[in-house]
């Protein structure tokens, strides 16, 4: 059983990290993330426990968590607080009574993360993506349809940003994810590794319905609205999800997810 440290007062320096938590999302924390839930952890413990540094809890969940605390690496604090004083450290009602601070991977290059998949592999390329939701709802359709990579330009938000990992449900912790350099052609990094550039636009001729699957596939996604731009479709296959009269478009997150499924699934 991990050892759980009370905490009483919510001016003890050793929860300083998780003060003001609100305020500290909008400035950043500096190579660390803050992930809330017990989903969340769970996910965190189960895929990326070295990134842990300590934790933060409502003492009434301990017996839940149990297991959880358990498999925690040895050496990781576990605050346990009552939830007067949770609410005063963070600054907020956190009715989820679970924080954890982690530290940030050293993301691979989109160029490592291209040459590490296999002879069948599905990536997606967000560009534009600076809505943490959205961006955490693609995330969580990339782990549960098995994506290899999720590559970002750097217009996208960031997936290690404590809602987007939350409404991701921890796969922005899992998923391995590269960011593009500045200026590198994301088109000709995939053709150069094999990958079928597949970009959505609802403007696109070709139905994904009828798509066959390419062996290694890129999915395109771009942010709601303005999409993707004219100088990446012009060079990539264009797909589109027909839809009812009157609509143009998807949430990007729906579209990722019906994309993903029909490439792992399309003949099957």
């Amino acid at each position: 059983m991990a050892e759980l440290i009370p905490i009483d007062d919510p001016d003890d320096p050793r929860v300083a990290a998780y003060r003001d938590v609100k305020e500290r999302d909008l400035v950043g924390r500096q190579g660390l993330f803050m992930a809330e839930g017990e989903t969340v952890l769970r996910a965190l413990v189960r895929d990326a426990p070295e990134r842990l540094l300590s934790l933060l809890i409502d003492g009434k969940r301990a017996g839940k968590l149990a297991p959880v605390l358990d498999a925690l690496p040895d050496g990781v604090p576990v605050h346990v607080v009552g939830q007067a004083v949770l609410d005063a450290i963070t600054g907020f009602h956190l009715h989820r009574g679970v924080l954890a601070v982690g530290r940030k991977p050293t993301p691979p290059s989109a160029e490592a993360l291209l040459a590490a998949t296999g002879a069948r592999a599905v990536v997606l390329v967000l560009m534009g993506v600076a809505n943490h939701d959205n961006l955490g709802g693609v995330f969580r359709n990339a782990a549960a349809f098995g994506v290899d990579g999720v590559i970002l330009d750097a217009d996208c938000c960031d997936p290690f940003y404590r809602k987007a990992i939350r409404v991701s449900i921890g796969a922005t912790l899992g998923v391995p994810t590269a960011w593009l350099a500045p200026g590198e052609d994301v088109v000709a990094l995939l053709e150069r590794h094999g990958f079928q550039p597949l970009a959505l636009s609802p403007a696109a001729d070709e139905i994904l319905a009828r798509l066959r699957p390419p062996a290694r596939a890129a999915v395109l996604l771009g942010a709601e609205g303005p999409g993707l731009s004219p100088a990446v479709m012009s060079r990539t296959r264009t797909i589109g999800i027909p839809m009812a009269g009157g609509f143009d478009s998807l949430n990007v997150a729906t579209t990722s997810g019906v994309v993903l499924h029909h490439l792992r699934f399309a003949g099957s």
